[in-house]
């Protein structure tokens, strides 16, 4: 069996973690038995150096002829990068939001789990911790607030920006489906996080959530305020499974379950169509301050990568391969900077890429 790869190594740190991801990639093909076949493609700051826009036709089209996507991380300093003194249609993000738009990537996935050998990282207490958490954020990803109509103008004299936040329930039902369908295959529960106490478009929301469940008799359903699930991420985070949200909820409700792991270099992301079609990223951003130094942590990716396998290409053996293998490397000790603790041997990325790709 053969797949085709769009690789998209994007700016900062991108580059070096992609490539390690790609090492244990070939790593897994070659024990399982298939190929992939990789097109590199140019999005965000390298696509504005090399063709003056964030995202080009080209890219999209490639991106849309491959059986899924492999990205490092896009962006750059936002203080002394000449890409931000560009208008924001302009800027590398665009090219983020571009892409998801134009392979309509609506649902994100982003797991949060804590590995027994990173509890000293987590900042929560051992009392909170317990025996430790494990749960997938379900973002919608291509509506809401963040793709609404917006404009600035002055109104009797004053600046005033107007940002719009628009859902219809067939865009809802959709994520929803994608979080129950997930959620059949874990511990059977759904928490919907919404605004319901104030907004019309999370009263449509939780009522469109609600009309789903009615297919998963077998999936407990829940229903949690935006705010109290902020409070809950850091007092329980265990009581949760799959948490199912709006596109901005998601975008802060998952960094902040990223950095309760102990690490954002950890954690992986997948943003899927309504095929098996998807884009696999890290979530984490380019760090270009460490950009060329060799000490950015791969693992995120590389567990993107096996999200890749899992998802689009089905390839489950190989994906769980490369999980082992990944806490296998983390029992044994090796440890990039931002995971070291005291009693670990301290690796920089192309080894820790060369431990796990061994391991698989």
């Amino acid at each position: 069996m053969s797949y085709k790869i769009a690789v998209i190594p994007g700016d900062g740190i991108g580059p070096e973690i992609v490539r390690q991801a790609q090492r244990v990639l070939d790593a897994a093909a070659a024990r399982f038995g298939f190929e992939l076949n990789y097109t590199s493609l140019l999005m965000g700051g390298a696509s504005i150096d090399a063709n003056g826009v964030p995202l080009t036709e080209e890219t999209v089209a490639i991106a849309k002829a491959s059986d899924a996507v492999l990205m490092g991380s896009i962006g750059g300093d936002a203080k002394t990068s000449p890409w931000y003194q560009l208008p924001p249609d302009r800027r590398p993000e665009a090219g983020l939001l571009g892409i998801r738009k134009a392979l309509n990537l609506f649902a994100n996935l982003r797991p949060a789990y804590l590995y027994e050998e990173l509890k000293a990282a987590c900042p929560l207490s051992d009392e909170v911790i317990g025996d430790g958490f494990d749960m997938m954020i379900v973002r919608e990803l291509t509506g809401g607030l963040y793709f609404g109509e917006r404009h600035t103008e002055t109104v009797d004299g004053l600046r005033t920006a107007t940002d719009t936040l628009v859902y219809n329930e067939n865009e809802i039902r959709r994520i929803a489906i994608k979080a129950f369908e997930i959620a059949r295959k874990r511990r059977k529960k759904v928490c919907s996080v919404d605004k319901a106490n104030v907004l019309d478009s999370s009263r449509l929301w939780r009522a469109v959530v609600e009309e789903v469940a009615k297919d998963y008799p077998d999936i407990e359903l829940s229903h949690m305020l935006v705010d109290n699930c902020a409070m809950q991420l850091v007092k329980d985070p265990a009581q949760f499974d799959v948490i199912l949200t709006k596109n901005m909820f998601g975008d802060i409700l998952s960094d902040e379950a990223s950095m309760v792991t102990g690490s954002i270099g950890m954690l992986s992301s997948a943003s899927l169509n309504e095929t098996k079609f998807g884009l696999y990223e890290p979530s984490h951003g380019s760090a270009p301050d460490i950009a060329g130094k060799g000490i950015a942590n791969p693992i995120a990716t590389i567990l993107s990568a096996a999200m890749l396998l899992h998802y689009s290409l089905d390839q489950d053996e190989a994906a769980t391969a490369i999980e082992n293998a990944v806490k296998q490397v983390l029992s044994e000790g090796y440890r990039t900077v931002d995971i070291m603790s005291e009693g670990c041997e301290r690796v920089g990325t192309e080894k820790m890429g060369e431990l796990i790709a061994a391991r698989v």
